[in-house]
């Protein structure tokens, strides 16, 4: 089969062909398809640069969490093309990263056609799950979770006993950053708000106005803190709100009444 010029390309099968694309409005733009559908998105020549919205609202939540240019330890549960790993080396030099990305064609992919990312970046092959287990208490400022198997979150990644060993690993001034995909009604939403708030003290979501009106699928992130009061939900809705793609931020009462009615996910309910 003849590949696009532009395209480098590995197939696992039909359904999972990888491959990373050339932006054609942006020559620098590198995007990682999976099965035809968009992952993750990297400027050769900017590691600064975000192009998917949530993923700015993820590294705003990060901006907000410390001084600027303070090294931060984080945990990426996904790597994909490494798109948040990269900004945070380029943002806060020194952090030590370690990035557990279950498919190891995406890690060869990448590793192979994409830039090598710095020394204190590590990525290894591996399930989310045994990762954090095995993670030891308090080693992180922030972990990130941006876990899919197609276009489903995996059941053990939703459990509130999932939830608990991610703050374990946080340290007290910790924050966990989840991304989620979503439909109307956002019953899935609602459901990880819950099972975040059954574990973590301070909660907040951010997404776009037109999915909390119920009227568009897309992404939602959700920001988790171990301490009270620790998510800057309101400086987080500030900046957000000056996206070229506004976003909302549901922060306490605005967020009791999205989730009213919904019990979080345990372990039990996998079967």
């Amino acid at each position: 089969m003849e590949r696009d010029a532009d395209a480098l390309e590995i197939v696992v099968d039909d359904a999972d062909a990888l491959e990373i694309v050339v932006d054609p409005a942006r020559r620098s733009g590198r995007t990682l398809l999976a099965g035809g559908v968009e992952q993750s998105y990297v400027d050769l020549d900017d590691s600064r640069y975000l192009h998917f919205e949530y993923v700015r609202r993820i590294a705003a939540a990060i901006d907000l969490a410390a001084p600027p240019g303070r090294p931060l330890a984080a945990l990426h549960l996904g790597g994909g093309a490494l798109t948040l790993p990269r900004w945070l080396a380029a943002t806060r030099p020194g952090s030590p990263q370690r990035v557990v990305e279950r498919d190891p064609a995406v890690v060869e992919l990448v590793g192979r056609e994409l830039p090598p990312v710095p020394p204190e970046v590590t990525v290894t092959i591996g399930d989310a799950r045994d990762a954090v287990t095995a993670a030891p208490a308090g080693a992180y400022d922030v972990v990130v979770a941006d876990v899919y198997r197609g276009a489903r979150m995996p059941a053990h990644v939703a459990a509130a006993e999932f939830a608990a060993q991610v703050a374990r690993v946080l340290r007290p001034d910790g924050l966990y950053l989840v991304n989620l995909t979503d439909l109307p009604p956002l019953a899935h939403t609602r459901a990880q708000v819950a099972t975040l708030r059954a574990v973590f003290a301070d909660v907040c979501l951010v997404a776009d106005r037109r999915m909390l009106r119920g009227r568009r699928y897309g992404n939602v992130v959700l920001a988790a803190a171990p301490a009270p009061q620790r998510v800057p939900a309101r400086r987080l809705a500030a900046r957000v709100a000056a996206d070229p793609l506004p976003g909302a931020v549901l922060h306490a009462a605005t967020l009791d009444a999205f989730t009213a009615g919904a019990r979080p996910v345990v372990d039990a309910d996998r079967g």
